[in-house]
């Protein structure tokens, strides 16, 4: 066997061991992550990966720098309209290639549009003073100055350090607005730009509070809304749109069904003020941001939002239920649950708990780890450090699509509990309960998908013989599983 052969062959294994384990042997709780369907991970590696499909609007049309692309221009427009019906929304970009990458690209075009009519020979100035949530207190990175908010916001020189301000949380709830503070902080400072959403998500942002305090304001702030980690619960959390937000942003891969990529969207009409804001946007994605745009993950999240249009009422309903029965059944069996429990704890897929008392964070995690429950875990609002973390994050998104209930998730609570509490070994046990879901859901099933998925492989493989040889295997492995 040469070198590289042998290279591959232990890779291959490694590949199988891990599959096996995150598919098969765990209960996958990341509320950042999920598993894509087949047909969704079978569209990432068609032909459209790797290749380019540059384009922009000059005069008026749309013009593409490529040969070849008449298949991904119109998978880009088909998503356009998927997308734009997921969001009741008219404006919808797509060549994010994370959410991350989407909030910069919204506060380059925010910077770019506050210039807009500077007169020649006046400096180039930035965000005067942004708004948003606190990195401690839920707030996701890549709207902190530490993160994409870098060189977009202007430094107040007496500190050195950025004009940034945060959402007040309530006394009661570290995960809820004070809403009495927010309207005395907004009247006295007046952002530019306003940023919602978490990654410690529990409960709804005040979108439309914050709307009615500054929609007459002149210039009104830009209210955006990052909803990265509960863009799947698009509806049953809160539609931004309604409530007066401008930009909604995004991961495709948390809640949503979708491959690892970004997405903005909008309800700026045409003719409104704030139609030079989305013309920026356009810009900043190409060629500001982006030249390739991952075709092929571009093609998949056309999959996934089929099936996300599809199913959406069905999964957001069952998915807020299971996080609610969850946390209930964790409280229950003696771990104190975070967020406002006559709210049932969270709106979200999220459920966060306090562990303090047990130990440390980093350790509680990896002992669940070591159990087959895959977690992370977080600093509370009130935790001085990330390194010295009291508590742990949750989502129940990826296991209730692979058919996880109610009554599952209450079994897993006890599971979770003798881990932290006991410290009890139940490896055993959570293996057998994820034997128990395997099929994904919401999705096509099997016996319609399996024969459309031979049809993608057939096509990629170069050699008929290739892919006979390929099928034969599947079909001999398939006996030992």
């Amino acid at each position: 066997m040469s070198t590289l052969s042998k290279k591959i062959e232990n890779l291959i294994e490694r590949i199988e061991t891990n599959n096996r384990w995150r598919q098969k042997e765990c209960i996958n709780l990341i509320p950042s992550e999920t598993t894509p369907s087949p047909l969704v991970k079978l569209c990432e590696i068609s032909d459209p990966a790797g290749r380019y499909a540059e384009h922009r609007t000059m005069k008026g049309q749309e013009i593409y720098f490529y040969q070849g692309i008449d298949f991904i221009r119109d998978v880009e427009e088909e998503l356009r309209q998927e997308m734009s019906q997921y969001f009741d929304c008219p404006r919808i970009e797509l060549r994010a290639i994370s959410g991350q990458m989407a909030n910069e690209i919204v506060f380059k075009a925010a910077v770019k549009y506050i210039n807009r009519d500077r007169k020649e020979g006046e400096p180039f100035r930035r965000l005067r003073l942004v708004m948003n949530n606190e990195l401690n207190k839920g707030g996701h990175l890549s709207s902190q100055p530490m993160g994409a908010l870098f060189n977009y916001v202007e430094e107040d020189p007496r500190t050195g350090k950025e004009n940034v301000i945060n959402f007040p949380v309530r006394k009661d709830c570290l995960y809820k607005t004070d809403t009495a503070e927010l309207k005395r902080l907004l009247e006295d400072n007046k952002p530019e730009l306003v940023v919602f959403g978490k990654s410690m998500f529990l409960h709804k942002e005040p979108v439309e509070f914050l709307f009615n305090i500054v929609k007459d304001w002149d210039p009104k702030p830009i209210i955006m809304y990052d909803m990265a980690h509960v863009l799947g619960l698009y509806g049953v959390l809160q539609e931004p749109f309604k409530e007066g937000a401008d930009i909604v942003t995004g991961s495709t891969h948390k809640t949503f069904f979708g491959p690892q990529r970004g997405v903005i969207a909008s309800s700026i009409q045409k003719g409104s003020p704030m139609a030079k804001l989305w013309v920026d946007i356009k810009g900043r994605a190409f060629p500001g941001s982006t030249s390739n745009h991952h075709l092929g993950t571009l093609l998949a999240l056309l999959m996934a939002t089929y099936e996300m249009n599809v199913f959406k009422k069905e999964y957001q309903t069952q998915v807020r239920k299971n996080a609610r029965s969850y946390a209930r059944a964790l409280k229950d069996n003696g771990i104190d649950v975070e967020g406002d429990e006559s709210d049932g704890f969270t709106d979200t897929h999220q459920v966060v708990v306090r562990i303090s008392k047990y130990g440390d964070g980093m350790d509680l995690a990896r002992r669940l780890e070591k159990n087959n429950i895959v977690t992370n875990y977080q600093a509370l609002p009130d935790d001085e450090t990330f390194l010295k973390a009291s508590g742990i994050r949750m989502g129940v998104q990826e296991m209730t699509r692979f058919g996880m209930m109610e009554n599952d998730f209450q079994e897993l609570s006890q599971l979770v509990a003798d881990v932290i509490i006991r410290n009890s070994d139940v490896k055993d046990k959570v293996r057998g309960l994820r034997g128990k879901f395997l099929e994904m859901q919401y999705c096509l099933p099997t016996q319609e998908a399996a024969p459309l998925a031979a049809r993608v492989l057939g096509s990629i493989f170069q050699k008929k013989e290739f892919f006979t040889k390929f099928i034969d295997d599947l079909k001999g492995l398939s006996k030992n599983i």
